[in-house]
């Protein structure tokens, strides 16, 4: 129920269902038993496919206000384009609504499917909720008829069923395509061949369908990639049903191996392209604490294995493509930076992977999202460095930090401490306080993304190696940087773009 107006009729949106007659609701069929008033959209040719569904319902005595498009698919002289001329035709159509609402009738708006999912009704809803008694009878969508039609469930556990116009542009269909589990497309017709060509690049076009008029005559069901554009009506929809039980797509005959970055934490962090990978994956290769972030799938097949084994785990991922397997290599962060990209590609560079597809997918790093938690210390110049001594000597690292210091660029320090390395930031610190004023902001960031995150801004005199551990990342300002407390308490760090022609100076 909404709004209400003393001796004015009452309001009704009602949703007809997708098409058949039989599927309107006892309750659709009462309200418009009760009304004074029908009315209905329709195109300038006067037809009317909400009124069609519900016609024998309709009775001689209605008083039947058709409400008729000014312009739907072709141009508009209206001063204010497409947009214009709609909003023009939803005032007038609200207002003759009114005026018999404001007479004591009872009108009922008729709406194919349900009036609030992509329905014209809702115009007039919003228009009028506010001032009169209304109500809103739910329909059968069509996103369900066709599910129906295709006997096959549409998402099921914990599946994500994704809604998409198919007006959105091709790039972001394509994105959304990829990243979820089942899709429905609507709003064909001209939108076809985008909407296919979208379908195809993100990789899902052979699990997709096709039903046009669902519950409707002329009801056509057929493979998504077999349609003719050309034959396409407004009213149809393209389906990506569940995957749950679902035969997978034939594994090609050559596999590939994509790298992946999850970034530094879970799935708010992943990429629409790093999502739309891993779900088209066979086989799901990682550190089984990266492994942990990707959501289970039905048919793939995940190998978890120890950190410490990264030529292992690559050669591995790149033999059971080699058996014709699309396999996912999972790393956290960007796999390019102190990742498992290098890994794969150092191995994939031997004789027997040579003819082995191997692509490598961006993913946010630990030093961009810390970056973003503290403000914007990146903001020019900067480098980043591992301070772990595992594969390379603590004087080549001491070097590399002299050298940036020196420099004066904003340091992004990974692996800076683990249980087993433990002196390495003390000595970096050391290092750079001969080249850095110790008021130097430095960025503490911990787990961010996680539920431990914690991101502090102390003075680079005052950085406390105790409180840094392998899931800690650093960035160490430059003489530009500044650290200001704004109102709200919260204290920010960033490094102006412009660069002072004098060359680098203490901080003020």
């Amino acid at each position: 129920m909404s709004g209400e107006q003393s001796n004015a009729g009452r309001l009704y949106g009602v949703g007809l269902g997708p098409g058949d007659p039989s599927l309107m609701t006892v309750r659709a069929v009462e309200v418009m038993a009760e009304a004074d008033v029908i009315a209905y959209h329709s195109a300038r040719h006067g037809r009317s496919i909400a009124r069609s569904i519900a016609a024998k319902h309709i009775r001689e005595d209605h008083i039947e206000e058709r409400l008729v498009y000014p312009v739907t698919t072709e141009t508009t002289d209206h001063p204010g384009g497409y947009k214009g001329a709609m909003e023009e035709f939803y005032a007038e159509a609200s207002a003759r609504l009114a005026a018999h609402l404001d007479a004591g009738r009872t009108v009922a708006v008729l709406a194919e499917g349900d009036p609030m999912f992509y329905g014209s009704y809702m115009h007039m809803h919003k228009r009028l909720a506010d001032r009169y008694a209304t109500e809103v009878i739910p329909g059968v969508t069509s996103v369900s008829a066709a599910a129906a039609r295709l006997g096959t469930p549409l998402a099921e556990g914990e599946e994500v069923l994704t809604i998409l116009p198919g007006t959105l542009p091709e790039e972001e269909l394509t994105a959304r395509l990829a990243s979820t589990d089942a899709a429905v497309v609507m709003k064909l017709g001209r939108t076809f061949t985008k909407v296919r060509q979208a379908f195809a690049d993100s990789g899902r076009l052979g699990e997709a369908r096709y039903v046009e008029r669902a519950t409707m005559a002329g009801e056509r069901l057929a493979e998504l990639a077999d349609v003719d554009a050309e034959s396409v009506p407004y009213f149809s929809v393209a389906v990506l049903p569940s995957q749950v039980d679902a035969e997978r797509p034939r594994t090609p005959e050559r596999g590939e191996v994509v790298v992946v970055g999850t970034g530094p934490a879970g799935p708010l962090w992943l990429t629409p392209e790093t999502r739309g990978a891993l779900a088209a994956a066979d086989d799901l290769v990682g550190y089984t604490t990266y492994l942990d972030r990707v959501p289970e799938r039905p048919g793939q097949t995940r190998h978890g294995s120890d950190n410490r084994v990264e030529s292992e785990r690559a050669e591995f991922a790149l033999d059971l493509a080699g058996r014709g397997r699309r396999v996912a290599v999972v790393s956290g962060g960007d796999p390019g930076v102190f990742a498992m990209a290098t890994a794969v590609l150092e191995v994939a560079s031997r004789k027997e992977y040579a003819d082995v597809p191997v692509r490598v997918l961006p993913g946010v790093t630990a030093a961009n999202a810390a970056a973003a938690r503290a403000g914007a210390p990146l903001g020019h110049d900067y480098a980043v460095l591992s301070l772990s001594d595992r594969l390379k000597p603590w004087e080549v690292i001491a070097e590399r930090l002299r050298s940036a210091a020196s420099a004066d660029l904003v340091l992004a320090l990974y692996n800076p401490g683990s249980r087993s390395r433990t002196w390495q930031v003390g000595k970096a610190r050391e290092l750079l306080l001969e080249h850095r004023a110790p008021d130097t902001p430095v960025v503490v960031a911990r787990d961010v993304g996680g539920t431990g995150e914690r991101v502090r801004i102390v003075r680079l005199s005052d950085l406390d190696p105790a409180e840094v551990d392998m899931r800690t990342i650093l960035l160490v300002g430059s003489s530009q940087t500044r650290a200001v407390r704004r109102g709200d308490g919260e204290e920010i760090a960033w490094t102006p773009r412009r660069y002072p022609e004098t060359g680098p100076g203490p901080l003020s």
